[in-house]
């Protein structure tokens, strides 16, 4: 059977598996916190594989090959490793704890928690175009492996693919690229270290290559050189930190989803270090040295020596020499990372159009069932904007550098915000909107032909240096927020505060801190609001002494307790519920513990009786977990189950 016929039966194939993903998993979304963020109900090994679907994607499987072949074994590894140590696993240590107990469910909402919203505002929009940007540099990325398999027109492929990612992700979100992390990710598992060991068992080892290696030092040089260190231009190691690390992960909304969707803080970090650790050791190593093979006997078919494959499209072409069934299925694994990843970024973009620009800043009093359904009219536009950012002269290496530019300012805001409390709103707003307009004016230049900024600095590095700068300069002529302030102190005492007045979220907030709440994640989560509100009542209840923060800075800013001033102006409980109040539970928690011991299948019931949302189920899972009530288990849905403590109280209370 021809080849190409062999590809379309297994690509109908594995169409008709994602749309049945899409279906079985719609059930689970019913707002559109559920659509972006699963309820924060991803679990350990689905995170690691997600985050490994992310890694392993059209990115991976066209630059990892494609350095390789530019620039030795060492080009394709370095950037395969500071992509997943600089950026995967250090952003998870460094973040997670941070993000996720910060609450927002976005990266430009957090922006407005901590400095304004007109920094908001212009972080949401050009985020957009960033993720944008990503989405259509794995859509080409899949194009350029599926030409070079089939010798089909790349415009017709692009819309196929196109089509095939925005209607699969219109049906139920992140719960549907979920449910597809996990089999793309255990196709390449397998495909790929398949290949690699194909090929040797065909040419040979490392020997192999390195005997057959027309461009030099397989180690070190390739058909365009050696990989530049310091070089200020693009590609440079330097720059690989600059591009794959600060902006492609830290300044992401997509990565800052994939540590708001955990279950916990140590769910996301885990699940960091550990996806990290596989994309070198499964995917990034067997793909570069595939990409050696090309270089070592296919390189009279690349383009550098006057063939026609881009070194981009080295794992499409190596697919073709394989016979027709595994063939399909090694180009299908490389579709399947990309529409897994494509689909993350279209998700990570629609979350901040619809939540930082459409709720805030179009129609603030939208409903549940309104926001859903703008989630999902607001993914068919992006693909609109996409599908012409895949135009973008270049292919995907430059595709890919021109959008991670836009996401350098994000990055830089998050880690000041993080680490200075006296970096402030003005600081902020300067530095994202001098680097932001360096990047788009030069951008332009380029594009014109008027003037190439590439053949002196990498664009994201100077709007890195500009941002930086500015950011740091314009928030010393500024004023801090309180925190920031050189008189503030953390601990409360009777002069140090002032009066302010209570609304009915401030009480809110401190009934949940009096029975043990503390992180702000619960806080957002159960009031059901954006982060700015929540933010500002917690604001009032610290600048007036009725909590006090674990620290000024990382993880702790974003940890409270309640004082004895802030317990004194709650009503008083009664002896029972003071009593529960004082082990972390109220009569609602205990009422959940006994369903959940008692009649685990009545649950969903007990939630639907007592109106409790996703996300505020959430809170109290969480909340339960860390008191030692409940452990949470389950694959993909949380699954619950009461400890030896947890009947405990059962006994005492129920």
């Amino acid at each position: 059977m021809d080849s190409n016929v062999v590809f379309i039966i297994i690509f109908v194939i594995f169409c008709a598996f994602l749309m049945s993903a899409g279906l079985i998993s719609k059930r689970w979304v019913k707002e559109s916190s559920d659509f972006v963020l699963a309820g924060r109900e991803i679990s350990t090994p689905i995170n690691t594989v997600g985050v490994c679907a992310i890694g392993f994607a059209g990115t991976t499987v066209t630059l990892a090959p494609g350095f390789t072949i530019q620039y030795g074994l060492l080009g394709g590894l370095g950037w395969g490793c500071i992509y997943a140590v600089c950026g995967l696993l250090i952003f998870g240590l460094l973040y997670a704890n941070f993000i996720r107990r910060s609450g927002a469910q976005t990266l430009p909402e957090f922006l407005e928690m901590r400095y304004d919203g007109h920094t908001r505002s212009v972080v949401a929009i050009t985020s957009v175009i960033g993720m944008c940007g990503i989405m259509a540099n794995n859509v080409v990325s899949s194009v350029d492996n599926i030409a070079a398999f089939t010798g089909w027109n790349r415009l017709a492929i692009t819309a196929v693919i196109f089509a095939v990612i925005i209607v699969f992700t219109f049906v139920s979100g992140l719960w549907a690229t979920t449910i597809t992390d996990l089999f793309q990710v255990l196709i390449g598992v397998i495909v790929v270290p398949a290949t690699f060991f194909l090929l040797a068992g065909k040419f040979g080892w490392l020997d192999a290559i390195t005997a057959n290696w027309s461009a030099g030092n397989f180690m070190n040089e390739g058909f365009v050189g050696a990989l530049p260190g310091m070089k200020f231009t693009y590609p440079s190691i330097f720059n690989f930190i600059v591009c794959f690390a600060v902006a492609l992960v830290w300044g992401n909304n997509y990565y800052w989803m994939k540590v708001a969707n955990c279950r916990s803080e140590k769910v996301a970090r885990n699940s960091f270090v550990a996806a990290a650790i596989i994309l070198i050791v499964v995917f990034v190593l067997p793909l570069c040295l595939i990409g050696g093979y090309m270089g070592a006997f296919y390189s009279d078919k690349l383009t550098l020596n006057g063939g026609t494959v881009l070194p981009t499209g080295t794992y499409g072409f190596i697919a073709s020499t394989f016979i027709s069934l595994f063939g399909a299925l090694v180009v299908i694994s490389a579709v399947a990372a990309s529409i897994s990843t494509a689909s993350t970024s279209a998700l990570g973009a629609s979350a901040v159009a619809n939540r930082d620009i459409y709720q805030r800043l179009i129609n603030p009093k939208a409903d549940a069932k309104t926001s859903l359904k703008m989630s999902k009219i607001i993914m068919l536009l992006i693909g609109v904007v996409t599908f012409v950012l895949c135009q973008f002269p270049g292919g995907p290496t430059y595709l890919f550098a021109f959008a991670n530019c836009w996401l350098v300012p994000p990055a830089i805001l998050l880690g000041l915000g993080a680490i200075w409390p006296k970096f402030n709103s003005r600081g902020a707003l300067w530095g994202a909107v001098c680097g932001m307009i360096t990047m788009a004016v030069f951008t332009l230049l380029q594009l014109t032909g008027i003037f190439d900024v590439g053949k002196y600095v990498y664009l994201a590095t100077l709007g890195l240096v500009v941002t930086l700068v500015v950011a740091v300069i314009a928030s010393l002529t500024g004023k801090p927020k309180y925190f920031g302030q050189p008189s503030w102190e953390r601990v409360p005492t009777a002069t140090n505060r002032k009066d302010v007045k209570l609304g009915d979220m401030e009480k809110q907030i401190l009934q949940m801190l009096r029975i043990g709440h503390c992180y702000m994640s619960d806080l957002t989560d159960a009031l059901g609001v954006d982060s700015k509100t929540s933010g500002a009542a917690i604001e009032n209840l610290d600048q007036g002494g009725y909590i006090v923060r674990a620290g000024m800075s990382g993880s702790k800013f974003y940890t409270f307790s309640i004082t004895e001033k802030g317990m004194a102006a709650l009503p008083a409980l009664s002896s029972t519920e003071a009593e529960m109040a004082k082990e972390g539970l109220s009569p609602l928690y205990v009422q959940l513990l006994k369903v959940v011991k008692e009649a685990p299948e009545k649950q969903a019931e007990f939630v639907q009786k007592n109106s409790i949302k996703s996300m505020r189920m959430s809170a109290i899972c969480s909340h339960l977990t860390r008191q030692g009530y409940v452990v949470e288990g389950g694959l993909f849905k949380r699954k619950l189950r009461v400890t030896e403590k947890g009947a405990a109280a059962i006994r005492k209370y129920a």
